[in-house]
């Protein structure tokens, strides 16, 4: 089976800033895959957005309306199309940029104490950099740009065991981990490329480590980006299983169109029943100025998802609106500051 073609992806890191300043090799690494299912497991299937960008977006007078025009909490708003879970991001020594900073981890913790009291579950997504890193950039923070693959390695277990920490000291724990943002490539290049699958891998399980010697019922996560590039997501599932890789769920970014929707969902579906780990879509978008052909991509998507098995589906930065950024893949109208009818699919698929 070949994998599904798909449009060009969409690199949501660069829209941001621009506007802002094998079957074989498959089965001998599945067979040396380590199946570690924990305790935790969501119940249903999991609707959720990243809204990272909130603090900062309300820092700078920003507020949303609901889809009757009252002005209300985004979080009351979100949970009115069903969304139960939201994912923040964590950059480590973070400037502080509106778009390209903040998100420090004690930033973080203090928005998922809003998100735990508005009855939501919470996704951490460590970008193990000092900004974004995403499929085509994974640049480790400055402070650990001259270690070697010892140091780093020090260095990825002190700082996952601190985040975490301060997640767990704040009652916020979170019910999934990602441990690097679309790491096709690897993460902290180059000592942690994916042509150094030893020592990516070794990063990877310090981090795993790290996070459940904190929050053992915690899911941790591998994020790859681009699943209809199935060859790639080969590529570094072998690699890291054949190296004993530890991790507990796959998770994939897409942001493809309602009619190559089923065949990408079914890529993420055979690599994850290839290293038997359930899965699912951690990022999804589209145009705004498209929101009727959107919001079919995200009932579409879903209901691929739902019927392959996957366990949920992520919005990436919904909330979004111009002028705090000309990132055109937000849900919200930004004259009226009402959603647009993409959130519709949250509760049509």
């Amino acid at each position: 089976m070949s994998p599904t073609p798909a449009p060009a992806w969409i690199d949501r890191r660069t829209l941001l800033k621009a506007t802002t300043a094998t079957a074989g090799a498959i089965a001998t690494a599945a067979a040396l895959a380590e199946l570690e299912t924990p305790a935790h497991a969501a119940a249903g299937f999991v609707k959720g957005v990243d809204i990272s960008c909130v603090p900062q977006m309300e820092a700078r007078g920003y507020t949303w309306r609901n889809a009757g025009g009252q002005a209300q909490d985004l979080l009351t708003i979100l949970k009115g199309y069903g969304i139960t879970a939201v994912r923040l991001r964590t950059f480590v020594n973070p400037s502080s940029s509106s778009t390209d900073g903040h998100c420090s981890i004690s930033e973080v913790a203090a928005f998922a104490k809003r998100v735990k009291a508005a009855g939501m579950s919470i996704m951490l997504d460590y970008m193990f950099g000092d900004t974004w890193n995403s499929v085509g950039v994974q640049n480790p923070p400055a402070a650990w740009r001259s270690m070697n693959y010892s140091q780093m390695l020090t260095a990825m277990s002190a700082y996952v065991n601190q985040t975490m920490t301060v997640m767990k000291n704040n009652d916020v724990l979170p019910a999934w981990v990602q441990i690097g943002n679309e790491i096709n490539s690897g993460i902290c290049r180059p000592v942690g490329s994916v042509s150094s699958p030893a020592q990516m891998t070794g990063l990877l399980n310090a981090a795993y480590t790290q996070v459940k010697t904190v929050s053992p019922n915690s899911t941790v996560c591998i994020h790859l980006a681009q699943p209809q590039k199935y060859d790639v997501m080969t590529t570094f599932f072998s690699r890291f299983a054949a190296n004993g890789g530890r991790w507990d769920m796959s998770v994939f970014s897409s942001y493809g169109s309602a009619d190559v929707a089923p065949g990408i969902v079914a890529n993420m579906k055979r690599i994850s029943d290839a290293y038997g780990k359930p899965f699912l879509q951690s990022e999804f978008g589209g145009r705004v100025d498209r929101a009727s052909s959107t919001r079919a991509s995200l009932v579409a998507c879903t209901k691929a998802l739902k019927a392959n098995g996957g366990q949920g589906i992520f919005y990436w930065e919904p909330e979004c609106m111009s002028p705090f950024t000309g990132y055109n893949m937000g849900a919200w109208d930004s004259s009226s500051k009402r959603p647009t009818v993409i959130m519709d699919g949250f509760t049509q698929a």
